[in-house]
């Protein structure tokens, strides 16, 4: 791990927080390059009624567009859960040199927990890994988001009175 890795991630936690104020699951990524960040989102699903609006795929475009390139090598994508093999592939396909991850998802988790796609030998590019970068914050973020989506549906279910 780099020193700044927890900077970074601390940041995309920010995100990550903003998302789930709009209902969102609570998921942020910052794409960084050169010290810079290029790209930011938090995930927008709901928001766009988009199954692809992942916070690691919107923060890839913006970084793409601010890099007037498809290709993102030098980048380092920081994002506060594992991606999915979506996330996962897009990294791949953008060429992202590093990935640094907080929180393990051992169900849909693509570089590593479930499956390592970021690694895959037979994919021409395979992209560095950093996982379990305050992992205990990100994984607190997610799992009292969730709750709260549980107990909210519980009220719906059976009102009280």
């Amino acid at each position: 791990m780099r020193m700044s890795d927890e900077l970074w991630m601390r940041r995309a936690l920010l995100l990550a927080k903003r998302a789930a104020g709009r209902g969102e699951a609570p998921v942020g990524a910052l794409v960084v390059m050169g010290g810079k960040v290029v790209g930011r989102a938090g995930n927008q699903r709901e928001r766009r009624r988009d199954a692809t609006a992942h916070a690691e795929v919107l923060a890839l475009r913006q970084a793409c567009r601010a890099m007037g390139a498809w290709r993102l090598t030098g980048a380092s994508l920081y994002v506060t859960l594992e991606p999915c093999a979506m996330c996962a592939g897009a990294m791949v396909l953008a060429r992202i040199t590093r990935l640094v991850y907080g929180a393990r998802d051992s169900k849909a988790g693509a570089a590593g927990s479930l499956f390592d796609l970021v690694r895959e030998p037979r994919l021409n590019h395979r992209v560095e890994v950093t996982g379990g970068v305050l992992e205990a914050e990100c994984g607190a973020v997610l799992s009292e988001f969730f709750r709260e989506r549980r107990r909210e549906s519980k009220k719906e279910r059976w009102p009280s009175g």
